[in-house]
């Protein structure tokens, strides 16, 4: 029989505990015993099992039953614990259910309904860390943030913020696995509507032949039974348009008239539908481009691009890299039971060098991968060779002078020469953009350009005083 752990008996008879224990082992349980609550509470120190049973009155012990159970309750909320008793009365049991047991059990008992309880305590148990387990990824969903404290996360945040209470219409644009959907799940639940769904309509998956279907429903026209599409499927909620210029000409004329006066008609069907629905929507593609080369309806545009959002590309906000790795390292143990791990600061560093062309989307499947591969031991934090190759080879100190060079000069020649070895090294870092570079070296951008140029470093060849890299 699989279990969750070694069962904890703790009764002062010891022919009781021995039952006990023969019972269980028998069945496949492995068994730890206590003759008093001290003793029980050095086991509890040492292991914790995954269920104790606990007898109420117990001689020569410093607790009974019910202040033993409040104990291990206090230390082990999640370990179920079944209460036994010869001189049981319907209010002891009460008791021992309020203070936390799973079922109360009177002496003398029979082995199948001790079997029984232990079984269904062991499941209740793990029913219960499911649900905890599953709590925890929904709450991702309902209740989901944009993390940064770069000045491009902060005007997202803030325009996120104005949106959301709004009716309007969103149309966000950024490069792939920037974080679209992230902020529109953001607006949906700083609504009005956060009670209602949010619906996913992932344009480049609805071929010609099936988008009017997928989005409007059927009356059973093309199909034997009616379809509910997902316009009705995200009624009083909202419905996420994600990769919009993806959709087909046609269809996306349909969705002209349904965004503007909220009714439609299912394929095959006469009667007018009529929903109430927001419509968020997004693109990677340059949107003028789109319109220029036929892929998305100007009419269209219009309709969608009420409120435009954009998203940056990672590379352009690197002083968020250390406070998304940190919460996508929560975010992945949660995820996948795998246990927490600390980042070195020279993966830190590594990653911050690193231009990031899957954006935040490479960056999470990049930290899963750590994790997964993490040693067993993970009280050390992590280091480089976790990391993929081409951000291995980011090295934010790559320009600095050898140490034995620096030791043979003055300490005036010596700071100056490890100055320009920095500077160069953290400009190479933000790819030019000294905004960036000044906010992460903690200087003021003017005082960081005179600094720049006393020292004579320069970027791709290219002067540094301009602001972003450029000339």
């Amino acid at each position: 029989m699989k279990t969750a752990g070694d069962i904890l008996i703790v009764d002062d008879e010891s022919d009781i505990r021995l039952l006990i224990g023969a019972t269980l082992r028998d069945e496949g349980f492995t068994t730890m015993e206590a003759a008093s609550a001290m003793e029980a509470r050095d086991l509890l120190a040492a292991k914790p099992p995954g269920l104790a049973i606990l007898d109420i009155w117990m001689r020569d012990s410093d607790m009974d039953g019910l202040e033993l159970l409040e104990w291990v309750k206090s230390v082990y909320p999640e370990v179920p614990v079944l209460m036994i008793s010869g001189h049981g009365t319907v209010e002891t049991a009460v008791q021992a259910i309020r203070n936390g047991a799973y079922d109360f059990i009177e002496k003398p008992f029979k082995e199948d309904r001790l079997l029984l309880m232990v079984q269904r305590a062991f499941e209740a148990s793990r029913l219960e860390r499911e649900n905890a387990e599953l709590r925890a990824r929904v709450s991702e969903e309902t209740d989901p943030a944009i993390i940064g404290v770069s000045t491009q996360i902060k005007a997202v945040r803030t325009a996120v913020e104005r949106i959301a209470p709004t009716a309007s219409r969103v149309l966000i644009s950024g490069p792939n696995g920037s974080g679209k959907e992230l902020a529109a799940r953001c607006i949906h639940h700083q609504s009005e509507r956060r009670d209602s769904r949010f619906i996913v309509a992932n344009c480049a998956r609805l071929g010609a032949e099936r988008a009017d279907v997928e989005l409007f429903g059927s009356d059973g026209a093309t199909t034997s039974r009616r379809i509910v599409g997902l316009f009705e499927q995200a009624h009083k909620g909202t419905l996420y348009f994600d990769e919009v210029c993806d959709l087909p000409l046609e269809t996306q004329g349909k969705i002209v008239r349904a965004v503007a006066e909220q009714r439609f008609r299912r394929v095959g069907g006469n009667k007018e539908v009529t929903v109430d629905v927001r419509v968020i929507s997004a693109s990677s593609r340059d949107l003028s481009a789109a319109l220029a080369e036929g892929h998305l309806r100007e009419d269209l545009y219009y309709r969608l691009g009420v409120v435009p959002l954009s998203m940056p590309p990672l590379a352009e906000r690197r002083e968020d890299i250390p406070h998304l790795a940190r919460h996508f390292v929560d975010l992945v143990a949660r995820r996948t039971g795998l246990g927490r791990v600390k980042l070195g600061d020279e993966v830190l560093s590594a990653m911050q060098g690193y231009r990031w062309p899957g954006n935040v989307r490479q960056m999470l499947n990049t930290i899963e991968n750590m994790l997964i591969m993490a040693p067993a031991d993970r009280s050390e934090p992590l280091g480089l060779d976790l990391l993929p190759v081409e951000i291995q080879n980011i090295s934010p100190a790559a320009g600095n002078s050898d140490i034995g060079a620096l030791l043979a000069l003055p300490l005036r020649d010596a700071r100056e020469a490890f100055e320009k070895s920095y500077m160069t090294a953290q400009l190479q870092r933000f790819d030019g953009n000294v905004s960036q570079m000044a906010g992460f070296v903690g200087m003021e951008r003017s005082a960081l350009h005179r600094k720049l140029r006393s020292l004579e470093v320069t970027h791709g060849g290219k002067t540094s005083a301009n602001e972003d890299g450029k000339t």
